[in-house]
């Protein structure tokens, strides 16, 4: 058993479709104890250090973090977990959530999913994820994100926030904002102007990093949501608006073309 009983009773419940439909600022769902108790436990052991070489490393100003998307560099219970999490039956599980999404799939190519850390001084800008696939053309539709360090402490901050969505050219005020408690999921719809992120750098010790793994769902792409944002388009952070070489990075990061450049700056 990979998820826990609790989760398998709540997402088949009418009560977890209710939350999900009438969270602000945008559909959302937080589930606690997630995975089964032994499975997050060792999940948690198999994350790597962060100094680990094969890790992809996102460091600029807008971004901190290293991630592992490559299926042949995780280690086996995380494989057989992401697995599952990209599986017809999973998938059939959360599809209950979106019943209007044609051909909801997982992204089995983990473009930016996959294993996901940051250290201290860790942040990611608010943001709006890419709209359309890269190389599938389909388009995003919910997010999936677990967290697993055990005894996180709110006071290191790492909070995902979730921000007013009245726009998709800038995000509005903080609306909610959700603890990465050990073991907690948050799956969310991407198509609603779904502007989220951590933009205060986190303050952890040296030796603790905020991980997760994240995968991510596609659809056949509906005309009223979709948008022609193949990467993610990032907003500065408000001590960072005036400051040109932010905004020229934003715009950089967000093409297609030139995004591969700015990663590591």
């Amino acid at each position: 058993m990979i998820l826990s009983q609790s989760t398998l009773a709540f997402l088949e419940s009418g009560e977890s479709k209710l939350l999900y439909a009438s969270a602000s600022p945008y559909p959302h769902l937080v589930i606690d104890n997630f995975f089964e108790g032994s499975i997050a436990q060792r999940l948690s052991e198999e994350f790597p250090s962060y100094q680990e070489p094969y890790l992809d490393s996102y460091s600029n100003k807008i971004e901190e973090k290293k991630l592992l998307n490559s299926w042949n560099k995780f280690p086996p219970l995380t494989y057989r977990v992401i697995s599952f999490l990209c599986s017809s039956s999973f998938v059939e599980l959360i599809r209950r959530f979106v019943p209007s999404s044609i051909n909801l799939q997982a992204d089995i190519g983990l473009h930016g999913g996959g294993m996901h850390m940051h250290g201290r001084g860790g942040k990611l800008n608010v943001h709006l994820d890419y709209s359309l696939h890269p190389k599938m053309n389909l388009q995003r539709k919910l997010n999936l994100i677990i967290y697993l360090t055990p005894l996180w402490s709110a006071d290191w901050g790492g909070q995902l926030g979730l921000y007013s969505n009245h726009s998709n050219k800038q995000p509005g005020p903080l609306v909610s904002q959700f603890t990465p408690c050990f073991n907690r999921a948050i799956l969310f719809d991407v198509t609603q102007n779904s502007w989220h992120g951590l933009p205060k750098p986190i303050t952890c010790p040296d030796d603790v990093t905020r991980n997760s793994l994240a995968v991510y769902y596609l659809q056949d792409p509906d005309m009223r949501t979709v948008h022609s944002r193949k990467k993610a388009l990032f907003a500065p952070a408000p001590w960072q608006e005036a400051d040109p070489e932010v905004i020229e990075l934003i715009n950089k990061r967000s093409e297609v073309n030139s995004a591969a450049q700015v990663y590591e700056t």
